[in-house]
Protein backbone atom coordinates (compact mmCIF):
# COMPACT_ATOMS: atom_id res chain seq x y z
CA UNK A 1 0.00 0.00 0.00
CA UNK A 2 1.20 3.41 -0.84
CA UNK A 3 2.47 5.09 2.16
CA UNK A 4 1.54 9.01 2.99
CA UNK A 5 5.31 10.96 2.47
CA UNK A 6 5.14 14.20 4.32
CA UNK A 7 7.98 17.65 3.47
CA UNK A 8 8.09 20.52 5.83
CA UNK A 9 4.92 22.29 2.80
CA UNK A 10 4.03 19.23 1.05
CA UNK A 11 1.68 15.63 1.39
CA UNK A 12 2.23 12.73 -0.46
CA UNK A 13 -0.98 10.61 -0.25
CA UNK A 14 -2.45 7.87 -2.37
CA UNK A 15 -5.21 9.35 -4.63
CA UNK A 16 -8.64 9.50 -3.72
CA UNK A 17 -11.41 8.84 -6.37
CA UNK A 18 -12.59 12.64 -5.73
CA UNK A 19 -9.04 13.57 -7.34
CA UNK A 20 -9.98 12.86 -10.14
CA UNK A 21 -11.02 16.32 -11.97
CA UNK A 22 -7.86 17.54 -10.43
CA UNK A 23 -5.69 14.57 -11.85
CA UNK A 24 -7.03 15.13 -15.67
CA UNK A 25 -6.74 19.23 -15.13
CA UNK A 26 -2.88 18.65 -14.05
CA UNK A 27 -2.19 16.28 -17.05
CA UNK A 28 -4.29 18.17 -19.40
CA UNK A 29 -2.46 21.45 -18.28
CA UNK A 30 0.44 20.95 -21.68
CA UNK A 31 2.79 22.69 -19.90
CA UNK A 32 3.14 19.50 -17.59
CA UNK A 33 2.01 16.97 -19.78
CA UNK A 34 4.37 17.76 -22.27
CA UNK A 35 7.20 16.65 -20.25
CA UNK A 36 5.11 13.30 -19.64
CA UNK A 37 5.94 9.98 -21.53
CA UNK A 38 5.17 10.56 -24.95
CA UNK A 39 3.56 14.33 -24.42
CA UNK A 40 -0.36 15.53 -23.84
CA UNK A 41 -2.79 12.74 -24.25
CA UNK A 42 -6.78 13.30 -24.73
CA UNK A 43 -8.70 13.79 -22.01
CA UNK A 44 -10.28 10.42 -22.41
CA UNK A 45 -7.02 8.78 -22.53
CA UNK A 46 -6.45 10.80 -19.23
CA UNK A 47 -8.84 9.69 -16.96
CA UNK A 48 -8.50 5.59 -18.08
CA UNK A 49 -5.01 6.38 -16.52
CA UNK A 50 -6.61 7.70 -13.43
CA UNK A 51 -8.80 4.66 -13.01
CA UNK A 52 -5.72 2.44 -13.94
CA UNK A 53 -4.51 4.15 -10.76
CA UNK A 54 -6.99 2.52 -8.47
CA UNK A 55 -7.75 -0.80 -10.66
CA UNK A 56 -4.19 -2.04 -11.58
CA UNK A 57 -1.67 0.02 -9.76
CA UNK A 58 -3.48 0.14 -6.43
CA UNK A 59 -5.40 -3.04 -6.43
CA UNK A 60 -1.96 -5.39 -7.71
CA UNK A 61 0.16 -3.11 -5.33
CA UNK A 62 2.81 -2.46 -8.18
CA UNK A 63 4.14 0.77 -7.64
CA UNK A 64 3.64 3.85 -5.59
CA UNK A 65 1.49 6.53 -6.89
CA UNK A 66 1.00 9.99 -4.89
CA UNK A 67 -1.18 12.80 -5.22
CA UNK A 68 0.78 16.02 -4.04
CA UNK A 69 -0.81 18.80 -2.04
CA UNK A 70 -0.12 21.66 -0.47
CA UNK A 71 -2.44 23.27 1.87
CA UNK A 72 -5.02 20.77 0.91
CA UNK A 73 -4.70 21.13 -2.63
CA UNK A 74 -3.60 19.19 -5.72
CA UNK A 75 -0.36 20.96 -6.71
CA UNK A 76 1.18 17.64 -7.97
CA UNK A 77 1.89 13.91 -9.15
CA UNK A 78 5.02 11.56 -8.34
CA UNK A 79 5.41 7.84 -8.36
CA UNK A 80 8.48 5.44 -7.97
CA UNK A 81 8.03 2.39 -10.30
CA UNK A 82 10.37 -0.37 -11.80
CA UNK A 83 11.37 0.55 -14.93
CA UNK A 84 13.02 -1.79 -18.18
CA UNK A 85 14.19 1.51 -19.72
CA UNK A 86 15.59 2.79 -16.57
CA UNK A 87 17.30 -1.04 -15.46
CA UNK A 88 15.82 -0.27 -11.90
CA UNK A 89 13.21 2.15 -9.85
CA UNK A 90 12.55 5.47 -12.22
CA UNK A 91 10.91 8.21 -10.13
CA UNK A 92 8.42 10.19 -11.84
CA UNK A 93 6.84 13.60 -10.69
CA UNK A 94 4.91 16.80 -12.36
CA UNK A 95 4.01 19.97 -10.60
CA UNK A 96 0.99 22.60 -11.71
CA UNK A 97 2.52 25.65 -12.98
CA UNK A 98 1.00 27.32 -10.01
CA UNK A 99 3.91 25.52 -8.09
CA UNK A 100 6.97 25.69 -10.07
CA UNK A 101 10.06 27.97 -8.70
CA UNK A 102 9.13 27.98 -5.44
CA UNK A 103 10.96 24.58 -4.33
CA UNK A 104 8.29 22.13 -4.38
CA UNK A 105 9.86 20.06 -6.56
CA UNK A 106 13.15 19.84 -4.18
CA UNK A 107 10.49 18.29 -1.59
CA UNK A 108 9.24 15.88 -3.70
CA UNK A 109 12.36 14.61 -5.16
CA UNK A 110 13.84 14.24 -2.02
CA UNK A 111 10.78 12.27 -0.36
CA UNK A 112 10.39 9.99 -3.35
CA UNK A 113 14.25 9.30 -3.19
CA UNK A 114 14.40 8.82 0.95
CA UNK A 115 11.42 6.51 0.13
CA UNK A 116 13.02 4.43 -2.49
CA UNK A 117 16.28 4.15 -0.61
CA UNK A 118 14.60 3.48 3.12
CA UNK A 119 11.58 2.15 2.75
CA UNK A 120 12.17 -0.01 -0.80
CA UNK A 121 15.86 -0.13 -0.31
CA UNK A 122 17.34 1.00 -3.42
CA UNK A 123 20.90 1.33 -4.14
CA UNK A 124 19.71 3.72 -6.92
CA UNK A 125 16.91 5.46 -8.26
CA UNK A 126 16.68 6.60 -12.01
CA UNK A 127 14.63 9.33 -13.86
CA UNK A 128 14.55 9.97 -17.76
CA UNK A 129 14.13 13.59 -18.51
CA UNK A 130 13.57 14.97 -21.86
CA UNK A 131 16.97 16.50 -22.96
CA UNK A 132 15.42 20.20 -23.47
CA UNK A 133 13.51 19.83 -19.85
CA UNK A 134 16.19 22.29 -18.18
CA UNK A 135 14.07 22.71 -15.04
CA UNK A 136 14.18 19.30 -14.84
CA UNK A 137 17.68 18.90 -15.42
CA UNK A 138 18.81 21.74 -12.98
CA UNK A 139 16.92 20.22 -9.82
CA UNK A 140 17.80 16.66 -10.06
CA UNK A 141 21.67 17.73 -10.91
CA UNK A 142 21.45 19.97 -7.77
CA UNK A 143 20.45 17.04 -5.23
CA UNK A 144 23.11 14.49 -7.15
CA UNK A 145 21.45 12.98 -9.53
CA UNK A 146 24.07 12.38 -13.18
CA UNK A 147 23.81 11.59 -16.26
CA UNK A 148 24.47 8.49 -17.59
CA UNK A 149 23.21 8.02 -20.77
CA UNK A 150 21.27 9.06 -23.63
CA UNK A 151 18.07 7.23 -24.99
CA UNK A 152 17.01 8.02 -28.52
CA UNK A 153 13.61 8.09 -28.76
CA UNK A 154 11.31 6.79 -31.92
CA UNK A 155 10.71 10.29 -32.99
CA UNK A 156 14.31 11.62 -32.97
CA UNK A 157 14.20 13.38 -29.84
CA UNK A 158 16.99 12.72 -27.24
CA UNK A 159 15.86 11.71 -23.35
CA UNK A 160 18.21 11.43 -20.85
CA UNK A 161 18.36 8.79 -18.27
CA UNK A 162 19.56 9.97 -14.82
CA UNK A 163 20.75 8.16 -11.88
CA UNK A 164 21.30 8.72 -8.29
CA UNK A 165 23.38 6.13 -6.02
CA UNK A 166 22.37 5.67 -2.33
CA UNK A 167 25.83 6.98 -0.21
CA UNK A 168 27.69 4.04 1.32
CA UNK A 169 26.96 3.54 5.02
CA UNK A 170 29.61 5.30 6.75
CA UNK A 171 32.20 2.97 8.08
CA UNK A 172 32.30 2.01 11.99
CA UNK A 173 34.45 3.85 14.01
CA UNK A 174 37.72 0.93 15.31
CA UNK A 175 36.87 -0.17 18.01
CA UNK A 176 39.33 1.43 20.55
CA UNK A 177 42.46 -0.74 21.24
CA UNK A 178 43.47 -2.00 24.82
CA UNK A 179 44.90 0.96 27.27
CA UNK A 180 48.54 0.79 27.01
CA UNK A 181 50.35 -1.14 29.89
CA UNK A 182 52.04 1.61 31.23
CA UNK A 183 49.20 4.15 31.60
CA UNK A 184 50.88 6.30 28.61
CA UNK A 185 49.46 7.96 25.66
CA UNK A 186 50.65 6.07 22.66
Amino acid sequence: MTPTLRTDRLLLTPYVPEDEEEFVALFQDTRVSRWMGDGPSSEAEDRALFGRIFTKVYARELFDVWAVRRDGLLVGHAEIKPSEVAGGHELVYALAPGAWGRGLGTEVVRAVVAHGFGTLGLTEVHATVAAPNDASLALLGRLGFVHVRDIEEDDGSTTLLLTLRRAPASAPEPAPGPEPADGRDR
